[in-house]
């Protein structure tokens, strides 16, 4: 005897999911908005001798997720600024960290006015 599995609601779990991925861009603009708040305020805590620093932010979210980064080629001391670096006498300056936390209520206000819009014209 073989076993025997059946599946219903396919068809309705489907249409959900497509529902769903037909909405990730409005969840993905929630995302941007999070990251554009953080990244302004990161870049006026950075620490700032040239400049360099605060200018080398930028974000590299996904459409799932946010993500705001500081440091590339040119700047690759951004880490150690950031988080110090014991072993060469360099203090923290979590400068992105606290934009994070300080900008939260905004950042998190923004996501879910984003939310809030796509509940919005799904109830209508």
């Amino acid at each position: 005897m073989n076993p025997e599995v059946i599946i219903e609601g396919v068809p309705e779990t489907v249409h959900s999911l497509d529902d769903v991925a037909s909405h990730a861009d409005a969840v993905a603009a929630g995302y941007r908005d999070a990251e554009r708040i953080v990244l302004v305020a990161a870049r006026g805590r950075a620490p700032k001798r040239t400049g360099r620093l605060a200018a080398s932010g930028h974000s590299e979210g996904t459409s799932g997720s946010a993500a705001v980064v500081f440091g590339s080629g040119n700047v690759p001391y951004a880490n150690p600024i950031h988080w110090g670096w014991r072993a060469h006498h360099i203090k923290a300056q979590p400068f992105l960290l606290r934009a994070v936390e300080q900008t939260e209520p905004l950042w998190l206000r923004a996501y879910e006015a984003r939310l809030a819009e796509l509940i919005a014209k799904e109830t209508r």
